[in-house]
């Protein structure tokens, strides 16, 4: 729990939430973060401590609940959702945001706080977020949520990008897994940034006493990087779909490049199959047939056939070369 003015700052850590019981009252300003919450139990106490709206509640502890937006008569509720790599695999937590008159109670699943980095820039003298009212860190929070959205949408990228040169060269069935893999990800991510946009947009145009004009102003901003993620996720959707076309295509050239080489090695060999074949028929020469074969007999016949088979092959090569088919 967090307890702040424009001049005081007082932190508190409590592990059960019966612990913030009248101390929500004590500042100006109180920001209550509750780290990995699955207790239903103690999901309880909080709605009731927070008169929290048991939809909100139902709200909370579902685990594959999408970015929505939900305006109660004394709180205006939230859920975002945090994409993140853990063990290589993308995982989507949950973030519910709770805004009240004085109040902000934030909760995330996981182990990992998100808001570590906020936390330690409100010890920081001079803090913008100290300076404005409760709904300034509201922003800030959301703000933050969506900002993590870019790291992991540039990994994503540089994942493409790498997938696509390897596809070019030394395409494998490991990578038409690593592909069908990627169009998952991203899929679920899109189905994650789309409503989240929505709600930022809900929240700019909402007319709400918790929320001031001049909070507003910033929402504006929060909303522009919403679409810059959008914008870079739908692009990396559109070159994570042609991929499969690409692969397609590096196989069927790999396939044709093979064939290619293939067709040459057996045109080379087509005529020096038909010479050994001739001279392999064994009719002697003798002087009662006169279609018998003379070459047979002859001293150099062994070295001409090779020295003739020879100059078939670097002929055919050289025609090769010309028409510039290998």
């Amino acid at each position: 729990m967090t307890h702040y003015t424009k001049s005081h700052l007082k932190m508190q850590e409590f592990s059960e939430v019966s612990e913030c019981q009248g101390k929500i009252l004590e500042s100006e300003n109180v920001w209550v973060h509750i780290q990995d919450l699955a207790d239903y139990k103690t999901l309880l106490h909080l709605a009731a401590l927070f008169n929290i709206h048991p939809l909100a509640v139902e709200d909370i502890f579902k685990k594959e609940q999408r970015p929505k937006i939900e305006p109660y008569e004394e709180q205006l509720f939230i859920v975002l959702g945090l994409p993140t790599i853990e063990d290589n695999t993308l995982k989507i937590r949950r973030v519910g945001l709770f805004l009240g008159k004085n109040y902000l109670i934030s909760f995330c699943d996981g182990v990992n706080n998100p808001f570590t980095t906020l936390q330690k820039k409100l010890h920081k003298k001079n803090n913008t977020i100290q300076a404005h009212s409760i709904d300034y860190l509201f922003y800030t929070l959301v703000d933050s949520v969506i900002d993590q959205g870019f790291p992991l949408l540039e990994s994503k990228g540089e994942e493409v990008e790498n997938l696509e040169e390897i596809l070019l060269f030394q395409p494998t069935r490991t990578e038409l897994t690593h592909i069908h893999r990627l169009k998952r990800e991203l899929l679920h991510l899109r189905r994650i940034f789309w409503p989240q946009r929505e709600v930022v947009n809900a929240l700019l145009h909402m007319e709400s006493d918790l929320i001031r004009s001049d909070t507003q102003i910033y929402l504006r901003d929060c909303y522009d990087h919403s679409i810059q993620l959008m914008e870079l996720l739908e692009t990396y959707r559109d070159m994570a779909g042609n991929m499969l076309d690409l692969y397609l295509s590096s196989i069927s050239n790999h396939t044709n490049e093979i064939m290619r080489v293939l067709t040459i090695i057996s045109t080379i060999f087509i005529p020096l199959t038909f010479i050994v074949g001739v001279y392999g028929m064994n009719f002697e020469s003798n002087n009662h047939n006169p279609w018998a074969m003379p070459e047979l007999r002859w001293h150099y016949g062994y070295p001409i056939v090779w020295l003739v088979m020879i100059s078939i092959v670097i002929g055919l090569l050289v025609f090769f070369k010309k028409r510039k088919w290998f």
